[in-house]
């Protein structure tokens, strides 16, 4: 993931700030507890495509 774009890049649902998860290719709202997939090195900025992070998720991310 280009450090660059990480930086420009926010959630789409509540414009807040990314953070880039290299072992599932991902880019995570902690916020929103969403996760963005990252296909073919392009983020997919859509909440449909989103996951729903699980409480297991969130508890790993700190």
């Amino acid at each position: 993931m280009d450090k660059r774009l990480l930086e420009i890049l926010v959630c789409p649902v509540c414009k807040g700030p990314l953070h880039y998860q290299r072992e599932r290719n991902e880019l995570i709202c902690k916020a929103d507890r969403l996760a963005y997939p990252i296909r073919d090195d392009i983020p997919v900025m859509l909440e449909d495509s989103a996951r729903t992070l699980t409480d297991e998720d969130v508890k790993a991310l700190r």
